[in-house]
């Protein structure tokens, strides 16, 4: 094949290498794209070489997406082929191959209904990660980029507000982006309970049934409302079974763990538990404060003092939706009064919402009382040097705790603990972070510790 002699070929792969790195994020291009070799291209065709065991997969997934960057660096329509691997793709061939032929390539993909808009900014670009939620997050990309291989199901068990619908919707936007046609469905219990219903007042519950079934990816929020929903209950079962055993790819959200839905079908309680279930903690100070920068930075908010953002992170613990709303409130009160976002108009707005009776008085010496007697140990070993493991991890956690609980700064929590500096109550926060991640037992500690510490400032202010 004959190169076009105005094209400086090693340059504009150069280029569209770097758009897809670009579009799917670094991770993602340095797994899957990044082998990729560029043999030749004769004006219609680009030829490409990989790894020739995941050549045919990258094919069928990123195929249409390679395609359209090429052709936009190109300046022409084009088709894209692997040496000694599949022929010009097209999106929809590409998925009927992966899914074992279950869609012929000509036949068009279900028409999505209402419930199937994807939030845009719902995306892993926007997902902030912590410590909190990192196993989601990877598990959630995970399945997107590999639907019905990786975790199947895929259970995200949270309470309100933490991200677990943020994450449904970017598994929806990756498979439409990235997916090469597969089908991806969402829907809440509510409206899939409504639509059972009117599908069998209508009579046409075999369409409800294609709906959901034929979806190559299935994702399904708050399963906790499918209690006490006895029909429902039985349809869901179905359609969790047909999806599974024909290795279709299932993502579930929940308030709360499958073994504590006790209105919910033990059969459907154990499906929902041998997958994978992840949960997701609120986010502590540094998530919280990364989630304030990223929501500022989107939404072009003029501050007037950057502290604003580290008060509204310390303030604001409970949820990523309370820590959001506090700031929308912050700017809404900018705009009605023409003052400037600084420490004292968030003083005022954060006073009337959050007005941190619990964080407010909670004091170092509280959560060094706390934690010395959870785990046997002197309040005045915790501000000893020793390097003990018995004393160093239970400081780690008193150092977090007081952080996450009170108002001091580092520096002030450092002199607290033998006068340290601000550096190493930095250290031993995130070495929490990383331990609580790991370790369930770290976990438990800090949430136990946490009502106990909240529990005795309530005794002290009743």
């Amino acid at each position: 094949m004959a190169l076009p002699e105005n094209v400086d070929f090693t340059r504009a792969w150069s280029e569209i290498s770097a758009q897809l790195r670009r579009i799917v994020g670094d991770s993602t291009f340095e797994i899957w794209l990044s082998s990729l070799e560029a043999l030749d291209w004769d004006g219609r065709t680009l030829v490409l070489r990989g790894q020739i065991d995941t050549q045919t997969w990258v094919a069928e997934r990123f195929g249409r997406l390679i395609e359209t960057c090429a052709a936009s660096v190109l300046g022409t329509d084009l088709q894209i082929r692997f040496d000694g691997g599949p022929g010009p793709m097209t999106p929809r061939g590409a998925s009927a191959a992966r899914s074992g032929g279950r869609r012929r390539a000509a036949e068009p993909a279900p028409t999505p209904d209402a419930g199937d808009g994807f939030n845009p900014r719902y995306s892993f670009d926007q997902f902030i990660i912590g410590p909190g939620n990192r196993l989601a997050h990877a598990a959630s990309l995970a399945v997107s980029e590999l639907p019905g291989h990786a975790y199947n199901p895929l259970f995200l068990h949270a309470p309100p507000g933490l991200g677990k619908t943020h994450l449904l919707h970017a598994i929806g936007n990756y498979v439409l982006a990235f997916g090469g046609g597969t089908t991806v469905r969402y829907a809440t219990v509510e409206s899939f309970t409504n639509h059972f219903i009117n599908a069998l007042s209508t009579r046409s519950v075999d369409s409800f049934k294609r709906a959901y079934r034929d979806a190559d990816v299935l994702l399904i929020d708050d399963v906790q409302f499918l209690a006490s929903k006895a029909k429902t209950e039985e349809e869901f079962f179905h359609t969790f079974n047909a999806l599974y055993e024909t290795g279709r790819q299932l993502v579930l959200t929940c308030d709360r763990l499958p073994r504590e839905l006790v209105s919910v079908e033990e059969r459907l309680r154990e499906r929902f538990d041998s997958g994978l279930v992840a949960d997701i903690q609120p986010p502590d100070y540094a998530t919280r404060l990364t989630i304030l920068r990223k929501r500022a930075m989107l939404d072009h908010i003029s501050l007037a003092e950057p502290e604003v953002l580290e008060m509204i992170a310390g303030r604001v613990s409970s949820n990523v939706r309370a820590l959001e709303g506090a700031l929308i409130r912050v700017v809404a009160y900018h705009s009605l009064t023409r003052r400037p976002i600084d420490l004292e108009l968030t003083t005022t707005v954060l006073d009337s919402m959050y007005p941190d009776t619990s964080r407010g008085s909670v004091a170092i010496g509280d959560v060094q009382r706390s934690v010395a007697s959870y785990f046997g140990v002197t309040v005045d070993e915790l501000s000893s040097p020793s390097r003990a493991a018995r004393v160093s991890w239970p400081r780690q956690l008193a150092m977090h705790l007081a952080r996450e609980m009170t108002h001091a700064s580092l520096p002030t929590i450092g002199q607290a603990f033998g006068g340290r500096d601000h550096a190493t109550v930095h250290y031993a926060c995130r070495k929490v972070s990383h331990r609580l991640i790991a370790d369930p037992e770290a976990s438990t500690a800090l949430r136990e510790l946490t009502q106990e510490i909240l529990g005795n400032e309530g005794d002290r202010t009743s």
